[in-house]
């Protein structure tokens, strides 16, 4: 039964109707029709609040994006003892709910309005944060663009493979082999300590990801030369993987 806020919020009902029948019918269910009659309105409605079907999706993408958002930071730690595993509890997070929400995790990812975008990137900065804070503790053998990169692949491929796997030939190990598979691609088995390793590019990750993004003392153009700076020499490791 829906609550009071959600029946005072036509544009909150038609939304959740929509997500319930993505979910049980997948996208083809989600007709303006269906949705209103789900929603107890009449089709115009969402016409006048949401201007089409594309633009009732993107609602539906932005809903999406704040219920796994509101997950995501009731379970963050902002000063994570360990670091690594704080990587994997993440990475696992988005994949076990792409595979329970598939229609809806399939929409998220097709999503291109402004709301569902600002939410995406809501998202991304939790992944940045747990990325800087590998690279300040020596953790990240790769630069933290790649390995922000890394881990959002594996995680959507993780997602795309499982689904497009026969129900009969699902297997969960290779959720878990992927996982470590990319906490081995960007961390290290100890962190570095930067005199141990040859070359500038621990010392620069490190000294990157330590920089505060308001730095007093810096002006704009001083840190942002800083940074171009330490993202070179972080970047001339001499190999792929530092």
């Amino acid at each position: 039964m829906a609550t009071r806020e959600t029946s005072d919020n036509p544009r909150r009902r038609i939304v959740e109707a929509a997500v319930e029948l993505l979910e049980s019918g997948g996208p083809d269910a989600v007709s303006t029709r269906a949705v209103a009659a789900a929603a107890g309105m009449q089709p115009p409605a969402i016409y006048r609040l949401f201007g089409d079907k594309e633009g009732l999706l993107e609602a539906v993408a932005e809903h999406g994006y704040a219920q796994f958002l509101r997950s995501k930071r009731a379970q963050l730690d902002p000063d994570p003892q360990d670091p690594v595993e704080e990587l994997r509890h993440g990475w696992d997070m988005v994949v076990e709910f792409g595979v329970s929400r598939p229609e809806l995790f399939a929409v998220m990812n097709r999503a291109t309005g402004r709301s569902s975008d600002a939410a995406h990137r809501a998202g991304l900065e939790i992944l940045h944060g747990r990325v800087r804070r590998l690279a300040a503790g020596g953790w990240l053998r790769v630069d933290e663009d790649l390995a922000a990169q890394i881990i959002q692949a594996t995680g959507q491929g993780a997602v795309t493979t499982w689904h497009s796997t026969p129900a009969e030939r699902r297997n969960p190990a290779l959720l878990t082999i992927l996982r470590e598979s990319m906490v081995a691609a960007v961390t290290r088995a100890e962190p570095t300590v930067p005199a141990a390793e040859t070359g500038p590019a621990a010392a620069a990750r490190a000294l990157r990801a330590a920089l505060p993004d308001d730095a007093d003392v810096l002006s704009d153009a001083e840190q942002h030369l800083l940074r171009e700076w330490l993202t070179r020499l972080a970047a001339d490791s001499g190999a792929p993987y530092a």
